[in-house]
């Protein structure tokens, strides 16, 4: 109930509410509207309303835009002349479509027979955000940006991150590298680090990159053949990289990513999921490489430093993951032996039930975390492992560069600029910086989510009711739970939308099973589904097989069905 409504909010808008003290749960809760959004209609307010949910900060203080904007939009001649002149090297991006900031480019050079130099070059973001300055402060309290359907909320102002700390394309910036001396074989002769300039020779989106990796040497190029070249090269390392890395007990957990398209008007007009392919292959392990070589580093060094962990898994969480795989019908081995479930995971190639398996092993491990603790990642099996690839929009891998820089310069004049941080400071900020991952992704997966359900509401009220491919994920007396792998949306299947049959429930063999036609619904089955319900309040989509699946498999038992004539 609202005291009062000095906003002249109408019926059904989308409002802010600041809520009195609740003395008793027996008694409505009181409280004050503070703004109004909008109508309930207006589709640009949904990502609005996961804003104001989490408290996002949109916009930057006065104080932080004031300093932003006194940064020179230009590397200026006493900034080259203290480092590495790569500017003449061959160095491209790889990043998706939309992309706005470029944080990463790589280069490789042969210096010999049997020998390359591999430049991963990070925005060297610190040099523009000192320490307890404004764009510092603000940086440390968002912790990261947020990747919402219809917007991004930056850890920095567009001047930097869309500005001078974006590795744009035949534009001089500044950058830290991470310098690797290595063999096709993958033997590594040394690694530096070095304060470093560059210009970027090619902006290329993955899409782009996939089309030189997939097409063969001589064919019509879409990139000039330098670029071309680098790309293959750098696959051809990528590639063992990557099976180096599965071969030491790496877990292949890569999961598709659902990319969602908005109008001006913010409606979804789009659901695209964009798999694993080489072209991202290739980045990760590059990252990969240098987060592990700075961890390293940084370990050798002795020095207080901010980690990537990812702890061994609590063994009774396994074992309720080995009898969830069990029940649908696999074998595996010890789940606490790192090792079984590679074979597990390798197994389940191909199969209808791989997705929902691999999602459910993912939930039974820890969340990765910052720590100072350098205890390692389970995950990828690497017992060095940070984050310093992204310092445009991770805080934690700004402070890892400070670290970095620091160690690696000692009391030289541009160490003196950088801060010594002791355990207690950097116990805190890793706290910090998991703590708004985390929230960061619950805000941008309900994002998404609450833009699915409009987009199937959509489909709903304007009678378009196409059919969809989904897997049975779970069976229960009340009907089943199916997951769209094009969407990556779970919803339920009713058991009173089950209309060509009446189905009793199987409890020991978890299934539905027809008492007409035998016919047997069960998790792992793959069906065709229609949108039967949507609840935007409850952030539910309830869904029913289609008919057109039904027919289909009806017709297709009639022709399997043996004619008499057959018998004999």
């Amino acid at each position: 109930r609202l005291q009062d409504n000095p906003l002249k909010a109408k019926v059904s808008d989308r409002v802010v509410v600041r809520l009195h003290e609740w003395k008793n749960r027996h008694i409505n809760p009181e409280g004050t509207i503070t703004e109004v959004l909008g109508s309930s209609d207006d589709p640009s307010l949904d990502v609005l309303v996961i804003v104001k949910k989490f408290g996002f900060r949109v916009d930057f203080p006065e104080d932080v835009m004031e300093q932003a904007e006194q940064i020179q939009d230009r590397v200026t001649e006493q900034e080259r002349a203290a480092r590495l002149d790569l500017t003449r090297e061959i160095v491209i991006t790889i990043d998706p479509d939309d992309a706005r900031d470029y944080d990463d480019a790589l280069s490789l050079k042969q210096l010999s027979p049997g020998r390359f130099l591999l430049g991963v070059h990070i925005a060297d973001v610190s040099h523009y955000v000192r320490h307890g300055s404004p764009l510092d402060v603000e940086a440390k309290q968002r912790g990261n940006s947020i990747y919402l359907p219809d917007r991004v909320i930056p850890m920095l102002p567009q001047k930097l991150s869309n500005g001078i700390c974006s590795l744009k394309q035949d534009v001089e910036r500044l950058t830290f590298s991470a310098l690797f001396e290595i063999s096709p074989e993958l033997k590594i002769f040394s690694v530096r680090f070095a304060d470093t300039i560059i210009k970027s020779t090619a902006r290329l989106t993955y899409r782009e990159a996939l089309a030189v990796l997939a097409s063969k040497s001589g064919q019509a190029e879409t990139q000039s053949p330098q670029v071309s070249e680098l790309l293959r090269n750098l696959w051809s390392l990528a590639s063992k990289l990557r099976n180096q890395r599965f071969a030491h007990g790496s877990l292949d957990l890569d999961f598709p990513e659902l990319k969602v398209y908005c109008d001006e008007r913010g409606l979804a007009t789009r659901i695209e999921k964009q798999e694993n392919d080489i072209s991202h292959q290739l980045v990760e392990e590059f990252m990969l490489l240098a987060n592990e070589a700075v961890a390293a580093e940084t370990q050798r060094r002795t020095v207080p430093s901010l980690y990537r962990i990812h702890d061994v898994p609590d063994a009774e969480r396994l074992e309720e993951y080995r009898d969830l795989v069990v029940s649908m019908g696999y074998s595996i081995g010890d789940p606490t032996l790192r090792g079984e479930i590679q074979k597990f995971l390798k197994r389940l190639e191909g199969k209808p039930d791989e997705y929902i398996l691999k999602l459910n092993l993912l939930k039974s491990l820890k969340r990765a975390q910052y720590s100072t603790s350098p205890i390692g990642h389970f995950g990828l099996a690497k017992a060095n492992y940070t984050h310093f690839t992204s310092p445009i929009r991770r805080y934690a891998d700004l402070i890892v560069h400070r670290i970095l820089r620091r160690v690696l310069q000692g009391r030289k004049t541009q160490a003196a600029r950088e801060p010594s941080y002791d355990v207690a400071t950097l116990e805190l900020i890793a706290h910090h910086c998991s703590t708004t991952e985390r929230v960061a992704d619950e805000a941008e997966k309900e994002a998404v989510k609450l833009k699915l359900i409009e987009y199937f509401e959509r489909q709903l009220h304007e009678h378009k009711l196409d059919a969809f491919d989904a897997l049975v994920t779970d069976v229960r007396n009340f009907g089943m739970f199916v997951e769209l792998p094009a969407f990556m949306l779970s919803g339920l299947i009713h058991v009173s939308t089950l209309q060509d049959d009446f189905y009793q429930f199987d409890s020991t063999a978890q299934k539905l099973v027809g008492k007409r036609t035998r016919r047997v619904l069960r998790a792992g089955d793959k069906i065709r589904v229609e949108v039967d319900r949507v609840d935007r309040f409850k952030k539910q989509v309830d869904f029913r097989i289609s008919e057109e699946s039904a027919a289909t498999k009806k017709e297709r038992e009639s022709r399997l069905q043996p004619k008499k004539r057959d018998i004999k």
